[in-house]
């Protein structure tokens, strides 16, 4: 009998560590798109000066499409074969590919790249409102408590220190934000006007992948997630390539080895399987939590580029980064800590009408009396 318990005790315990580690091993995989963005924008931070936007933007969608489609084709997932699939699939192409990605490596050149991440890294706002009037996904006080969060520390992690201690002295001096007039922000007017435009782009991007993210949950409908992910960066990238075969010169002439070696990773890894994973995700979970995610991409760059780079985190930042873990915690674990924190019931207190009528009743006869239920037939009561 021992032996048997035993047996059976060992059994669970088996399955448990089983269910324990694939549970583990899809909450990495669920963080790995972020990880890999994060460690992409270090990894990509050299090779910029060298190199020409609209060639990169092309770079990082092109390759990595050709290796999503051969994963594709290795796995057996079935190619679009309707004309509706490929409409979804080149309107997520020139959104989410050409759109997003050029606006982006556009952006990027005329404004700052801690500016440029906290612009880009926002978007989870978007797709919260777009949520809610698409599919109405509902994140509660909790849940946008949690956005809120997670925008100021990304803004803590990616603005430069004296930007912010500038607009807090303005606000405790004045009550006023004067940004035109800060010699701290801007230098000229010609830089400022440089910086705006630059935002704008940004901002455009931004609302890019908000809208790729969404469009990604009516696309699976018609075709499988993986398969359109490489599609729509291959179609999404062939236009940059032309915009840059016709406005950019020297496109790779100074680009050393490390340089390409950084392209590679970014490629591989920043662009086949983070917007891989990214977009299976976005086809089947909650497109808020997963978003909200994309906060975790900023606190990656800093701390590969702590570690890599040498670059220093300072008090504001490692501020930033607590807040953007309080925030992930909020919007994913939303409903747990609402459940918590609803008030419960108080069963010791019964409603007076219910007692009343409770009291009218023996409860001797109901222990004891039987009752006798008329019924037709001996089949009536198999029906």
């Amino acid at each position: 009998m021992h032996w048997l318990l035993l047996t059976r005790f060992n059994k669970i315990a088996r399955r448990f560590r089983v269910t324990t580690t694939t549970a583990a091993g899809a909450s990495l995989l669920l963080i790995a798109p972020f990880f890999l963005w994060g460690t992409a924008m270090v990894a990509m931070k050299g090779v910029i000066p060298h190199t020409t936007p609209m060639f990169m933007a092309g770079v990082r969608l092109v390759p990595a499409g050709v290796l999503v489609l051969l994963f594709a084709a290795i796995t057996g997932r079935r190619q679009p074969n309707t004309w509706l699939a490929w409409l979804w699939i080149g309107l997520f192409a020139l959104i989410d590919g050409a759109f997003f990605q050029g606006f982006l490596a556009a952006g990027l050149v005329r404004t700052d790249a801690g500016l440029g991440s906290v612009m880009i890294d926002s978007q989870p706002l978007v797709v919260a409102l777009l949520s809610l009037w698409l599919f109405r996904e509902r994140i509660g006080l909790l849940g946008w408590l949690g956005l809120g969060l997670g925008v100021l520390g990304i803004s803590l992690i990616g603005l430069p220190k004296e930007w912010i201690l500038d607009w807090l002295h303005q606000v405790g001096a004045s009550g006023l934000v004067v940004v035109n007039n800060s010699p701290a922000l801007v230098g000229t007017e010609a830089a400022t006007m440089t910086t705006h435009y630059g935002q704008w782009l940004m901002l455009v991007a931004a609302l890019s992948m908000a809208v790729g993210t969404i469009i990604a949950r009516y696309l699976c409908r018609y075709v499988d997630p993986v398969v359109a992910t490489g599609w729509h960066m291959i179609l999404g990238g062939l236009p940059l390539f032309a915009l840059s075969a016709a406005t950019e010169t020297q496109q790779w002439a100074n680009i050393d080895l490390s340089g390409w070696m950084a392209l590679s990773y970014s490629t591989v890894f920043g662009s086949a399987i983070a917007y891989g994973l990214f977009f299976y995700f976005a086809s089947r979970g909650s497109l808020t939590s997963l978003s909200s995610l994309t906060f975790l991409t900023p606190v990656f760059a800093l701390l590969f580029g702590n570690l890599f780079l040498s670059e220093m985190l300072n008090s504001l930042q490692w501020s930033g980064v607590g807040l953007t873990l309080v925030s992930i915690y909020l919007v994913n674990q939303r409903h747990i800590l609402e459940t918590r924190l609803k008030p419960k019931p108080n069963l010791s207190k019964m409603p007076e009408t219910l007692q009343a009528n409770t009291s009218q009743l023996d409860s001797s006869v109901l222990r004891s009396r039987e009752v006798t239920v008329p019924v037709e037939s001996e089949a009536e009561i198999w029906r």
